[in-house]
């Protein structure tokens, strides 16, 4: 009898059994996964992640030069207040030691003035304010001045009427001061008077020609001063207001600390005119060459050397009280 061999049929039990093993055994190694597979959530997590670091960063970088610029701002504008203190200090210190250097340089040909602090420019205007004021026979303010004049040079003796021949003994050209002022102005008359005021002995000394040999014909005091006036504003360059000459921004710092530095640059002009007419035994028709020596003499003095005040003129030895 011959034998069959029997093939038995798997159950379907163990069929379901070799389906799961062989489905067990094909599931995916998450490891060895693509980076970037099929799964959904695995594409939206790798898609929004960078985007969310751009993003982050984005806003960290602008954060950043907005700090740069607030720091950029802070150190230019502090840079600036340090330099503005450092130069009023350094204007400071070279007022204190009187060796200040009164031009920056020059622009054009013109002489450049330093900054002016707002005292000097004060008594600047003011100065110039003096300038502008013509001598008016009817002003009873102009008048009594004229007076005083007459008083200082002559206390002993009684006062002459305003039209009167006894004024040209002081200087005066004709028997009317008032024609006198024309070049000067109401500011010549107030300078004769500081003059007269301050320096006494100096002024009694040049109204009646005490010193040296004197010329038959002599300068007139009182016309001659009044020349002086003009003299020293044409030479500071006063009325302009440009201060374009190297002895007008000189003398401006002199108004620091002396409020009538021009008055006494005045009588100090005054000296020295009268000592350049002695030594070169001038007489009238060489007033006008002497007051341009003068003016010279003067120029020299205020922009050499370290000057901070009308008294630190070598010509102000001359002066008396």
């Amino acid at each position: 009898m011959t034998s069959k061999a029997i093939q038995r049929r798997p159950c379907s039990s163990e069929t379901d059994k070799t389906s799961e093993k062989r489905m067990e055994t094909t599931v995916s190694d998450p490891v060895t996964e693509p980076l970037l597979g099929n799964c959904v959530h695995e594409d939206k997590s790798k898609i929004y992640e960078p985007a969310t670091r751009s993003d982050f960063w984005d806003g960290t970088r602008q954060e950043c030069l907005r700090w740069a610029h607030l720091l950029s701002t802070f150190i230019a504008q502090s840079a600036r207040k340090i330099v503005n203190v450092l130069s009023e200090f350094g204007s400071l210190i070279a007022r204190l030691f009187g060796c200040s250097s009164a031009t920056q340089g020059s622009q054009n040909g013109q002489t450049v003035p330093l900054n002016l602090s707002p005292l000097q420019v004060e008594r600047l205007r003011l100065l110039r304010q003096r300038l502008d004021v013509p001598y008016d026979c009817s002003s009873v303010k102009h008048q009594d001045a004229l007076k005083e004049l007459w008083r200082l040079a002559y206390p002993n003796r009684q006062l002459p009427p305003l039209k009167s021949d006894l004024w040209k003994e002081m200087g005066w050209q004709n028997s009317d001061p008032s024609t006198d002022f024309r070049a000067g102005g109401f500011m010549s008359l107030e300078n004769l008077i500081y003059f007269a005021r301050n320096y006494p002995d100096s002024f009694h000394r040049l109204l009646d020609k005490a010193e040296g040999k004197r010329a038959e014909w002599e300068y007139p005091f009182a016309a001659g001063g009044v020349n002086i006036s003009y003299m020293l504003v044409q030479m500071l360059d006063l009325q302009s207001g440009k201060m374009s000459t190297k002895a007008g921004v000189h003398f401006v710092q002199l108004l620091e600390d002396d409020e009538a530095a021009f008055d006494n640059l005045f009588c100090v002009a005054f000296q020295v005119l009268d000592a350049q007419w002695l030594a070169r035994q001038a007489s009238y028709m060489e007033f006008n060459e002497i007051l341009k020596s003068t003016r010279v003499q003067l120029e020299k003095e205020l922009t050499t050397g370290c000057i901070s005040s009308v008294q630190d003129l070598p010509s102000f030895r001359m002066l008396k009280r």
